[in-house]
């Protein structure tokens, strides 16, 4: 059973029916619909234009005057009035104070209006003016354009006077009688202010979650928030306030289960009475209150303990109790509405309204009308759906650990279960926590299962990525996933990814820059530095590309770091594009993880960066390392095969031409298809080496994508680069030095060597795109490392993020993070060993799907590394992550 009350004290409901020529005042909240009633002459329209706006004031006359023409043609009313309605919702919509100017004599009438103001939560307001038939039939009279049969005044006033008792029952939670010329003339209308509408405190708030009865895990937690606690006589707490003017806001649920209901009511009831707190009612508030005034109520869900404590107080204490429960507000706006604190959650089209609905799902959300395993109701994930302004602040259903959702977040995190008590603090949206010192209460369901982000309390659903999904982003809006790409990655997933826990990141793929020109060329750094400068981009880094694979690196501070954050424990783990481990050796991924782990302790990034975990995007080499197999079968084959076959096919030719035959044309084009095989041979060799153990492995780290609270990925690649420095030169320092012996000589014995490094330097350039200079230079750098066999270059941004300005033709949008532009020997690999004799056909490739599948993924990418900093639970982390390995399904040509 709910309350299906409103936020309206008693006061100021009930209908005013005292006859008096005394000034009225006439409470009307700010956000209602007001509606005048009185017969045709009564005053209304000008009493409307005296106390309020005039784009306030909805008239049948007006409306009647829109659809006809004619004020006064009363066969024009029902469209009239479809009309007054349709805009009295529009302006309810939008949280408008609105004033209904019509006779409104008949219930009819008045039934639809109240309709309308429950639709769309706001109180509906009777004003009647009660003037005399004569006066209302005099009036009439003097207007020119006003023609009324003698017996409609007469009749209306009779519907009048019989609709004032049941004005409430029609559902007016306000009824205003003014009666007579003189009190109508007297009234003045004041507004009130919602009784949720606190918009005008700003705070800083400690936001406390559910309590239920657990009093010294709370005096723990308000001491760590650092309030400083009051004491009565006989040492209870009975107030605490904060030095620096803070106040504590309570999301409901003080009582029920724990220990000592009596003393948090005690102690929360002072601070609310002294200023220094707010507090909102939960479910358990409700239905205590009900119990304590005699109300017929199921008693189960621990309120059998708070009513057995409450019993050993005085009834002085219970009536204040009672009272303090019976006065909570449903929900507050708090901080211009930036921040709403309720119970149960609040979706925003309800934030500021006022009416038993509203209430009902404050105090106890909604459900799907399905149970779980355990019997207990299945909430509705209105969170998931939530996209409002304000930080939607909450408890209710018990949680592992508090998590952002969406601009939401809830606090209850099981304290009476064993669990902890949280609060929040804002603005700053740090979550601070105190344990439960023990079980008070054993819960049906339990608090933590082993479902990946079970603690969260969100555990993964196949309904998250199955079928068709749409995922949106902050940077890139909506980005949608087809059916049959879900499916793949689902298979991917399912079969060969990482424990989902550790899998917050997949680096998007990268689109070649535009094709060259150039003659012997398909791709050139002019094409990426014209391409750049066009989107207004000045300032590039160009990066050298490494001769590897990539891979991302979760790199954690101790044993204990990943459990804490990730929920699972380890060292780390090294991951492909694809969410596979990159080794299959653990052993070996362990050392590896070691040795950066070892260089970001050395190096201070996990002081500076104020993290015990770092999320890295690098290049991990030899290619071999990993793709051994894909060498052997598609490029050892290939060169295996030119080898064997293209030198007895070149004798065969000098034996002809020794026999007369003219074959210099087709000799020298396959000497030239001999050449080319041996380019292409030695172009994949230089991309293989030996390696046993860490010997031979070279980890080339580009970039910090995150670590805790942060997404560093959109910081600037000079930051990015020089952070890979320090860890570069961290790791190179690594080995024993000589030791000194102890009377300040050298040992004899020969030091330990150093061991070989395995973090190196990402090589690169600044170009800026407006100097002819800085552009040569950076191409005469790249065709440098070219010659010399490396693969080419990476141009990016060195903003990092940047977006094309809206205007001049351009709608405006994500610059591309990077493009690559490839050596004409490394394209031999991807093209063919004679690619270069084919150029006129392979500058025909189409970019336009690469590109766009590019900037999709790298959106993608921000807004799940943008999830993963804000605390968002394990399924919104996941979503964009898996939506990448998705879209890397779409069919898009490989060799881009």
């Amino acid at each position: 059973m709910t309350d299906d009350t409103t936020d309206t004290p008693g006061d100021d409901q009930g209908q005013d029916r005292a006859e008096s020529t005394t000034p009225r005042r006439l409470p009307v909240t700010d956000v209602s619909l007001v509606v005048l009633i009185g017969t045709s002459g009564a005053g209304k329209s000008t009493f409307a234009r005296r106390h309020f706006l005039p784009t306030q004031v909805i008239s049948s006359d007006f409306c009647r005057g829109l659809v006809a023409d004619d004020e006064n043609d009363q066969s024009a009313s029902a469209e009239a009035f479809d009309v007054l309605h349709y805009i009295v919702g529009k302006r309810l919509a939008a949280g408008r104070l609105t004033v209904v100017d019509a006779t409104n004599v008949q219930p009819e009438a008045r039934r639809q209006l109240v309709a309308i103001a429950r639709e769309h939560d706001v109180l509906p307001i009777a004003i009647v003016l009660d003037v005399p038939p004569g006066v209302c039939a005099e009036r009439n009279r003097s207007r020119p354009d006003r023609r009324l049969p003698a017996h409609v005044i007469p009749r209306q006033h009779r519907e009048l006077r019989r609709s004032l008792r049941g004005l409430e029952r029609e559902g007016f939670r306000k009824v205003h009688v003014l009666r007579g010329e003189a009190e109508v003339a007297a009234a003045g209308v004041e507004l009130e202010k919602r009784y949720n509408d606190l918009r005008h405190l700003t705070g800083p708030f400690d936001i406390v979650g559910d309590i239920h009865g657990c009093r010294s895990e709370l005096e723990t937690l308000l001491t760590r928030l650092g309030y400083t606690l009051t004491r009565d006589a006989e040492g209870r707490p009975v107030d605490a306030a904060h030095p620096a003017g803070r106040t504590a806001v309570f999301v409901g649920d003080l009582v029920d289960r724990g220990p000592d209901t009596p003393g948090v009511l005690r102690l929360v009831m002072g601070m609310v009475a002294a200023g220094h707190a707010l507090c909102v009612p939960g479910n358990h508030e409700n239905k205590l209150g009900r119990a304590l005034d005699g109300k017929k109520v199921n008693v189960a869900y621990g309120l059998q303990e708070s009513l057995d404590q409450l019993a050993g107080e005085s009834e002085e204490f219970r009536a204040e109790a009672r009272a303090f429960m019976r006065g909570l507000v449903s929900h507050y706006l708090l901080d211009g509405g930036a921040l709403v604190v309720c119970h149960a959650g609040l979706p925003e089209r309800y934030h500021g309204r006022n009416s038993g609905r509203v209430r009902s799902h404050a105090l106890y959300g909604e459900t799907t009308g399905e149970t779980d395993e355990y019997g207990l109701p299945v909430r509705y994930p209105w969170a998931e759906e939530y996209r409002g302004r304000a930080l939607v602040v909450y408890g209710h259903t018990p949680v592992p650990s508090a998590s952002f959702v969406n601009n939401t977040v809830c606090l209850d995190t099981g304290c009476v279960f064993g669990g902890s008590l949280t609060a929040l603090r804002y603005p700053e949206r740090e979550l601070v926590s105190v344990e439960a010192e023990r079980e008070w209460y054993a819960p049906v369901r339990p608090l933590i299962t082993d479902a990946p982000g079970a603690r969260e309390g969100r555990p993964l659903d196949l309904a998250d990525v199955a079928g068709r999904r749409t995922v949106e982003t902050g940077l890139h809006g909506r980005v949608a996933v087809r059916e049959e790409n879900a499916a793949a990655a689902l298979e991917v997933m399912s079969r060969f990814a990482l424990d989902p826990r550790l899998l917050a990141y997949l680096p998007p793929t990268m689109a070649p820059s535009a094709t060259s020109r150039r003659e012997g060329y398909l791709e050139h750094p002019e094409e990426a530095f014209l391409g750049y400068r066009a989107d207004g981009v000045r300032h590039l880094v160009c990066e050298e590309k490494h001769m590897g694979s990539r891979a991302v690196l979760l790199v954690a501070r101790d044993g204990a770091a990943l459990e804490r954050r990730f929920g699972v424990a380890g060292p780390g783990a090294i991951w492909t594009r694809t969410g596979r481990a990159f080794l299959a050796d653990e052993e070996l991924t362990g050392a590896v993880l070691d040795r950066v782990r070892a260089a970001a302790e050395r190096s201070g990034l996990f002081e500076e960066l104020a993290t015990d975990w770092l999320l890295l995007d690098a290049e991990l080499m030899p290619w071999s390392l990993k793709a051994v197999e894909l060498l052997r079968r598609q490029y050892a084959a290939v060169g295996a095969a030119a080898g064997a076959a293209l030198p007895e096919v070149l004798s065969a030719l000098e034996r002809a031409a020794g026999r007369g035959l003219d074959l210099a044309g087709l000799t020298a084009r396959q000497r030239q298809r001999a050449a080319d095989a041996r380019a292409f041979t030695e172009a994949y060799r230089r991309y293989c080496w030996p390696t046993e153990g860490l010997s031979g492995i070279r980890l080339a780290p580009f970039q910090l994508l995150a670590a805790e609270g942060a997404n560093l990925a959109v910081r600037p690649h000079d930051e990015h680069l020089a952070w890979i420095d320090r860890l570069v030169a961290a790791d190179a320092s690594d080995g024993p030095d000589a030791p000194d012996s102890a009377d300040g000589t050298e040992h004899q014995e020969r030091p330990e060597p150093r061991k070989e490094p395995v973090l190196h330097r990402t090589r690169r350039i600044l170009v800026d795109t407006e100097d002819e200079a800085s552009t040569a230079a950076a191409t005469a750098w790249w065709e440098e490392l070219t010659a010399a066999g490396g693969e080419g270059m990476v141009v990016k941004p060195l903003a990092s993020l940047v977006r094309t300005a809206r205007g001049e033709g351009r709608p405006g949008g994500l610059v591309q993070p990077g493009v690559k532009v490839r050596g004409r020997e490394y394209l031999r690999i991807i093209y063919g060993p004679d690619y270069t004799e084919h150029l006129d056909r392979l500058r025909l490739r189409a970019l336009g799907h690469k590109r766009s599948l590019a900037l999709r993924e790298y959106a993608l990418g921000l807004e799940a590394l943008d999830r993963l900093a804000a605390g968002e639970p394990l399924w919104r982390v996941h979503e964009p992550v898996f939506a990448v390995l998705a879209l890397e399904s779409e069919p898009v040509d490989p060799r881009l």
